[in-house]
């Protein structure tokens, strides 16, 4: 699993120093990011799965049941595609950091363009906004 402290040592160079990153440091930040996408990625396939026996054993198994039995199934199942939605979203946020380092984008506040502080990106890998602009789109 990529560690916030793997994020939070390749990220401390650059935008927290307000320098620009050296070759190492990004390919640092774009090895965690490509990590943790890959944790992501073998996570959702795995809520696929699970998705997919769901609904097979639903298929199989229902001919006996009765409606809690019937509302139990649907309920475990309509939780595992929110979990897998959930997790796309989360894959959707790291393609887009990675994309964001690419353009050397990555670290900066896409709002204010203030720099995003080391300890959030440690956090919060993804992150596009700082602190107080995530804070004024959370009040909305």
């Amino acid at each position: 699993m990529a560690k916030a402290t793997d994020i939070r040592a390749a990220s401390s160079g650059g935008a927290a120093s307000g320098r620009t990153r050296s070759t190492s440091e990004t390919a640092e930040i774009r090895e965690a990011l490509v990590a943790r996408l890959n944790e992501l990625q073998a996570e959702y396939d795995q809520a696929l799965s699970a998705i997919t026996e769901l609904s097979r054993e639903r298929l199989a198994d229902s001919a006996g049941d009765d409606q809690a039995d019937t509302g139990t199934k649907t309920f475990e199942r309509e939780q595992e595609i929110t979990l897998a939605n959930n997790l796309l979203e989360r894959i959707t946020q790291v393609e887009r950091a990675i994309e964001r380092l690419g353009q050397g984008n990555y670290g900066w506040c896409e709002k204010c363009g203030n720099q995003i502080p080391v300890e959030r990106l440690a956090a919060f890998p993804s992150a596009t906004l700082c602190v107080s602009c995530k804070q004024l789109e959370e009040r909305r």
